[in-house]
């Protein structure tokens, strides 16, 4: 690491960036970002890195979800308090139902960039700059809006820090209480149409519950019952935000992204020789690369090893995006290489993003069937394969939003104007995400 620092990423090439008309004005806020106080600290990196390793070594597994890309104008605390209790929700479903710790981690507090497929958009014969994101520009289609501005970096990091004191008010002032979540999934039971699947395994959390209160285990004596550990991730897109957050850590003196506890590379800039490979070699969060159906053996066993040349168990997660129709094929031959070389890493899903797609009514969406299709070959997969399924990574809200069409409300094409809300891509809503939940909770426990 003696050829490492934080800005070593500057001399490689680099993809997804924007371009910034004035770059003085760009490195005065980069500057200026490099004086704020970390979001997080690194010790608490160093226990997701802990609690990463479990799962790694199959003794746990990894709930990580929250909204594509997160807006500067949708920031409030009804938003964050209801992804905040879905996200509990789920976590706890699959702990009962899967009999294993569940780490919980949000795509909050810094989700504010997002690659595009294109670095133009085109609208009735006109071509503006793609949104990238409000770290970055504005999603209204002019040309003042889709300008990049260096002061949304400044704006990101406060409406993260606002998120994330907000956040661990939640956590540990009493909104995660057991009692008081798995109330929330029993009214959750009372109007879905798959009612009776699902009321037993509420019920029996119940049950336990109430056992634990007779035998003295309760909220005011047990603290494990009345808060939680809930950690923050984003995709670590912009560079310059990103080594503007990072710091020393004085306890072990080695470099941390102070930006979130985990960050990831996106499908789009995993490239070996370029620069987000570089700067992610370098931090010591846990960290996550997305990979797609392209991927080959032989080109993930040298990201590995870029990336985690220690073998450490709970530094690398590999986040599968591939699609209902081509996992199956495509992740068995990647499962086998890392077991044969003796990789450490996490597995975890993303069944979003391979199976988006445009509905009859215009809208992009993604359907509840081809979502659970794949997350069901993931876990046949690793099963067939003698590998831990480790973890879910899901683009959700804790809204009640008509984005992604089926499930047991079965929202059609027709049904998506009706609270389509997204900026980016569409997301799951509250109902879709617990019974999500409900349906994959015995093939974690299996």
């Amino acid at each position: 690491m003696n050829d490492w620092s934080a800005s070593s990423w500057r001399s490689k090439p680099i993809l997804q960036q924007p371009t910034y008309e004035d770059q003085a004005h760009l490195n005065q806020v980069e500057k200026t970002l490099a004086t704020y106080p970390p979001l997080v600290f690194a010790a608490e990196a160093r226990e997701l890195r802990k609690q990463l390793g479990d799962v790694a070594m199959g003794k746990g597994f990894l709930l990580q979800g929250g909204d594509c890309a997160e807006s500067f104008d949708e920031f409030n605390a009804p938003k964050i308090r209801d992804t905040f209790k879905v996200l509990l929700q789920m976590a706890i479903v699959l702990t009962f139902a899967g009999r294993c710790p569940v780490t919980k981690v949000a795509r909050m507090a810094g989700q504010y960039a997002k690659p595009r497929s294109a670095d133009l958009e085109t609208i009735n014969g006109v071509s503006l700059p793609s949104y990238r994101g409000d770290i970055i520009n504005s999603f209204e289609f002019t040309e003042a809006a889709r300008r990049p501005d260096p002061n949304r970096l400044l704006e990101a990091y406060h409406q993260s820090a606002a998120t994330l004191n907000l956040l661990r008010a939640f956590a540990q002032g009493g909104l995660a209480d057991l009692h008081q979540v798995n109330r929330w999934n029993m009214t959750f039971l009372e109007n879905n149409p798959l009612k009776d699947r699902y009321q037993d395994l509420a019920y029996r959390i119940q049950d336990t519950l109430s056992f634990m209160d007779v035998i003295g285990l309760n909220s005011e004596n047990t603290p494990t019952l009345h808060e939680t550990s809930l950690f923050t991730s984003h995709e670590a897109l912009l560079l310059n935000y990103e080594q503007a957050l990072t710091r020393i850590d004085t306890l072990t003196g080695k470099p941390y992204d102070c930006s979130a506890h985990m960050l990831w590379i996106g499908e789009r800039t995993r490239q070996l020789d370029h620069a987000h490979i570089e700067f992610f070699r370098g931090i010591h969060n846990p960290i996550g690369v997305k990979v797609g159906p392209s991927m080959q053996p032989d080109e993930l066993i040298k990201v590995i090893d870029a990336l985690n040349p220690e073998n450490d168990p709970g530094r690398l997660t590999l986040i599968t995006r591939m699609g209902a129709d081509k996992l199956a094929d495509n992740l068995p031959p990647l499962l086998r290489r890392v077991k044969e070389e003796g990789r450490n890493v996490v597995w975890s899903s993303d069944p979003m993003h391979g199976n988006t797609f445009k509905a009859s009514s215009g809208y992009k969406t993604r359907n509840f069937d081809a979502i659970l299709k794949e997350i069901k070959q993931f876990f046949a997969a690793h099963q067939a394969e003698g590998t831990h399924a480790g973890g879910i990574h899901l683009e959700m809200t804790g809204q009640h939003v008509t984005e992604c069409t089926g499930g047991a409300y079965k929202i059609s094409d027709d049904d998506l104007a009706e609270a389509y809300k997204t900026q980016c891509d569409p997301r799951l809503n509250a109902d879709q995400v617990l019974e999500m939940a409900f349906l994959i909770a015995d093939h974690i426990r299996n």
